[in-house]
């Protein structure tokens, strides 16, 4: 790295090809990128929490087969993430690598959207199952390509954190929007499933129509760099990818985040209810800690841009170890305790997310330097596939823990059952979050190191 240094006439030549990203783009631009977040994360809650119940108990679909169905369809989604990542990143159109597969996969996302959320009055497994995979696979197309174009967008290390920043406040908005519909469905047709789904399903479509063009539109697309005059085999490429010790480490540090998140996630309605014994604050605890995650997405941006990406990543990470660390001093008689920590872990929830998301396209250029080929897409596919894994393992780990330890949440729990309760809701984010900030701590990828990086590809034209 060190050798990048000497050429200067060269390097300040380079320089100035950054200096436009430095002034940073309008807040005004960035917010209309951004917004195509809102209908590709609207989903996410209604079909992890609403719809699998919905077509179980309004159409009468047995719970096993749509389990399966779920199952199978998120191993699809899975395996389709890296592959369009590649297939993205090799792309060459004058319609732009990224603009056409987000445009041809919102139209495929759209299209299931309608069967999916508004079903027949006859749906039967096959029809949930048909409309799911290609539901799965158009927001894979939208969503992966769309990672990457925000990572292209500015070169600069800190203008990236400030283009993840917009785009996590846009979903988060997306995530407490369709928290809230479905408790102001219920106050007026708490009975009416298929209403709940239909107004799901109108923020989806709706949002993406609104929000597609305004996408499309609030930035051209970076020229794509040269294809390689040697194309890499598929397996030739995973392998490559997967030893990319800078990626391990992020992927590995936002597995920790998201695990610890979606343990406590998992675990606070448990908690609330039964553990605290005020089932009424349950959501609205959620809720809350929501609304202080959305309002500290700016808050966390000017962090990074102060300490440096990985620093403020850090920084976020042990303070949700105290947080949650914290948790061990709830009774049931400590209400306001638990409030207060809602309020701090809602403020700090998001930091390594949004800074291990923006630290993604820095390690990608490093990789495009090593090896002269631009994988961008391929590393943010690989990026979203953890985070799905983490979501898969968090419940998989934290509901059959705590059964092992006792907890019954229909029947009466012994005191004993309930501390096991406490101690996994508490501990097991502490330690998870502790672990992502142990794997990011010391990151060589700075603020000065990717300005080289960024200097030796303008010298390469690569």
């Amino acid at each position: 790295m060190a050798t990048l240094l000497h050429d200067h006439r060269t390097g300040e030549r380079a320089d100035a090809a950054l200096r436009p990203a430095r002034t940073g783009a309008s807040g005004w631009r960035l917010a209309a990128f951004s917004s195509l977040a809102i209908p590709i994360y609207a989903a996410q809650m209604p079909l992890g929490v609403y719809l699998p119940s919905i077509y179980a108990q309004y159409y009468g679909l047995p719970l096993a087969t749509i389990g399966l169905i779920f199952l199978f369809e998120r191993l699809w989604g899975a395996a389709a993430d890296p592959l369009i990542g590649i297939v993205s990143d090799r792309t060459r159109s004058r319609f732009g690598r990224r603009k056409s597969w987000i445009v041809a996969g919102a139209v495929l996302y759209g299209l299931a959207a309608i069967p999916l959320f508004f079903p027949p009055a006859g749906v039967t497994p096959v029809h949930l199952a048909a409309t799911l995979f290609v539901f799965y696979l158009g927001w894979s197309m939208m969503q992966i390509p769309y990672l990457a174009w925000a990572g292209e967008i500015s070169g600069h290390y800190h203008e990236r954190t400030r283009v993840a920043t917009f785009a996590t406040v846009a979903g988060s908005s997306a995530l407490l929007l369709v928290l809230v519909l479905p408790t102001l469905v219920d106050q007026f047709r708490p009975q009416d499933a298929p209403l709940k789904l239909a107004v799901f399903g109108g923020v989806v479509l709706a949002s993406l129509v609104i929000t597609l063009p305004l996408t499309l539109n609030a930035f051209a697309e970076a020229p794509a760099p040269a294809a390689p005059r040697e194309r890499v085999a598929l397996g030739r490429t995973l392998v490559l990818v997967a030893g990319d010790r800078l990626l391990l480490r992020v992927i590995g540090s936002d597995f920790a985040v998201t695990f610890g998140q979606l343990v406590r996630s998992t675990l606070i309605v448990f908690f609330v209810s039964v553990y605290m014994g005020r089932p009424e604050w349950a959501s609205g605890l959620f809720l809350l800690q929501f609304v202080f995650g959305i309002a500290a997405g700016p808050i966390w941006m000017r962090i990074g841009m102060t300490l440096g990406k990985h620093r403020a990543a850090v920084a976020g990470e042990l303070v949700q170890v105290v947080i949650n660390l914290g948790l061990l001093l709830v009774t049931p008689a400590r209400f306001e305790l638990l409030l207060a920590l809602t309020v701090a872990q809602g403020l700090a929830q998001g930091s390594g997310n949004l800074m291990l998301r923006s630290i993604v396209a820095d390690v990608a250029d490093k990789h495009r330097l090593d090896t002269g080929t631009d994988r961008t897409a391929l590393f943010f596919s690989v990026f979203s596939l953890t985070s799905k894994a983490a979501m898969a393992a968090a419940i998989g780990v934290a509901l059959p823990l705590i059964a092992w330890l006792g907890f019954d949440p229909q029947g009466s729990n012994t005191p004993a059952a309930l501390t096991g309760l406490l101690f996994v809701f508490a501990l097991g984010p502490a330690l998870a979050h502790a672990l992502s900030a142990w794997l990011i701590h010391g990151f060589p990828l700075d603020e000065a190191a990717h300005a080289e990086v960024r200097r030796a590809l303008a010298r390469r034209g690569v």
